[in-house]
């Protein structure tokens, strides 16, 4: 393997950067490392290997005759244990002082850095996103772990002195964590997400139980060896796999709160659940997003076409921030769509083991079926730009790898043009005014990204104003809805994109994972001496 220190560093945004070092490495790693799977992995409780469930098999989505490994789907009762678990464990580590917590994180990045392309590498194949965004995930996580470390420093480990109402009085505010949280995470970005979500509880003083997508157990395993290596005490992160454990979690008395990322509806009965009971449990969550990118007149053509591609294609869509519809301005729509449809027809779609493929399989059946509709309702209201079809020849057997999709003319108030997708799929719709299409596309439930290609200072003004988005990025060649990175954007959504208004990546999110309290203490005022004064 290539020495570390002579590969390129990966994020969303460096497109520009020569990664041919890193893909030789990664041409040896790849194989070395699925010579490795299918191997039987327990989960995690309270410190130890539990079998109690059901062993399932997963399957890779590159190649479905490609088993990841076996897991165990827990059973109600597992998940019992392993709350109770966290619930005992966090009566020490909540007691740790902050700085101690952060180092046992600092430790944590070292040993996410060291094992980065092995993680990426589990990523692709769990996914079978590109090499590029496989990596580019591991680093996230990394960093994303430094800057939560170094958030924790810059607050003093969010505790701070109040006003005095009285000259002997001490007053002040601070975050005291919750107790246990169940994270549950989506299946698209198995890395980096659930490292977000448990470091941002656990560095607060939090426990976790942690349920990975179905699919995603082979990563799970990973970053919970991570977590126990760093020096957590046995019990405060806990691995329970399996679709019904998050139900189980979301039930289960013990759990101080949620943190969740996945699908809108999911996330909103979870939401209603936790606030059902005798007191409303926090919630921290990111359901997703429609994510528009809006083309003015004024804008560079060429920089637009490669942003709106990108985020609509990168990881086959199957993000939670990917431009699936495009507002552009009626001058300029039928060039654009010419200049998008050619560079999609040009995304090497195949197993993401290749260095030069862009777009992977999709995860699964379901998503192919929603994609067939799309399509099928796109031929009978609009029109299919470019691609439309599933891929059969030159791919793995069993995978779901489909074009590249745009689609065009499709009426005003589509369903495609307000629904997540979760595909390669992008419908494009003109406008003639860009106060009336913010409008449009605000007009949805979500409210996580958006993006605009315009050269006009009063048309960026008017968007950054107008549009109704946690996150918001303007003549991004590199992703027009698509690529926060930690400490640089936050990533925040509104509306049904969020429950809280503040988001992951950002100065706020540590502070969702506590609650606060003030406390106060009256002293005895002394003589200068130290001796107290009595009148």
């Amino acid at each position: 393997m290539a020495k570390k220190s002579a590969l390129p560093r990966v994020t969303y945004t460096n497109i520009q950067a020569d990664f041919t070092p890193l893909h030789d490495m990664l041409d040896a790693a790849i194989p070395a490392f699925r010579s490795g799977l299918g191997k039987s992995r327990a989960n995690l409780v309270g410190g130890r290997d539990d079998d109690d469930g059901t062993a399932y098999e997963a399957l890779s989505p590159i190649d479905r005759s490609l088993a990841l490994g076996t897991f165990v789907a827990a059973s109600q009762d597992a998940v019992e244990r392993a709350a109770a678990a966290a619930a005992k464990a966090f009566l020490a580590w909540s007691a740790v002082p902050w700085r101690e917590r952060v180092a046992v994180m600092r430790r944590l990045a070292e040993i996410l850095d060291s094992r980065k392309y092995d993680l990426g590498i589990a990523a692709l194949l769990e996914v079978g996103k590109s090499r590029m965004e496989a990596i580019g995930e591991a680093e996230e996580a990394v960093d994303l772990v430094s800057y939560y470390c170094d958030e924790m420093e810059r607050n003093e480990g969010f505790a701070r002195p109040l006003n005095r109402a009285f000259e002997y009085e001490e007053t002040r505010d601070v975050l005291r964590p919750v107790g246990v949280f169940g994270v549950i995470a989506p299946f698209n970005y198995p890395v980096a997400l659930p490292v977000n979500m448990m470091v941002g509880a656990l560095i607060t003083g939090n426990t976790v139980v942690y349920k990975p997508s179905p699919g995603a157990g082979l990563t799970g395993a990973m970053l919970v060896d991570a977590l126990v290596e760093a020096g957590l005490p046995e019990g405060a992160v806990n691995l329970v796999c399996g679709e019904a454990a998050g139900a189980y979690l979301v039930d289960e008395p013990a759990i101080g709160g949620i943190a969740f990322t996945g699908s809108y509806a999911v996330g909103m009965e979870i939401y209603r659940k936790l606030a059902a009971g005798p007191y409303a449990r926090p919630m921290v969550v990111e359901m997703g997003g429609k994510n528009p990118a809006y083309v003015t007149a004024s804008a560079d053509l060429d920089v637009a076409a490669d942003g709106v591609m990108r985020s609509a294609f990168g990881l086959q869509g199957e993000k939670c921030s990917a431009c699936s519809v495009a507002y552009v301005e009626t001058p300029v729509l039928e060039p654009f769509v010419e200049l998008l449809a050619e560079r999609t027809g040009k995304l090497k779609v195949g197993t993401p083991e290749d260095r030069d493929v862009f777009v992977g399989p999709v995860i699964d059946a379901g998503a192919h079926a929603r994609f067939e509709g799309a399509v099928k309702e796109s031929r009978a209201q609009g029109r299919v730009v470019t691609g439309g079809a599933r891929l059969e020849g030159g791919v793995h057997d069993g995978g779901y790898y489909l074009a590249p999709t745009v689609v065009a003319d499709l009426p005003a108030d589509h369903r495609l043009h307000g629904e997540e997708l979760f595909l390669p799929f992008i419908a494009v719709t003109a406008f003639d005014d860009l106060n009336a299409a913010l409008e449009r596309g605000n007009r949805v439930v979500y409210g996580l990204t958006a993006g605009i290609f315009a050269e006009r200072e009063d048309e960026l003004a008017l968007f950054f104003d107008k549009a109704q988005a946690g996150v918001l990025y303007a003549n991004r060649r590199s992703g027009a809805t698509t690529g926060a990175w930690p400490g640089i954007q936050t990533f925040c959504g509104w509306k049904g994109s969020g429950v809280s208004g503040k988001g992951g990546l950002g100065p706020y999110y540590l502070p969702q994972f506590m609650r606060e309290q003030s406390h106060t203490i009256m002293r005895r005022p002394t003589d200068g001496n130290g001796d107290e004064r009595r009148k």
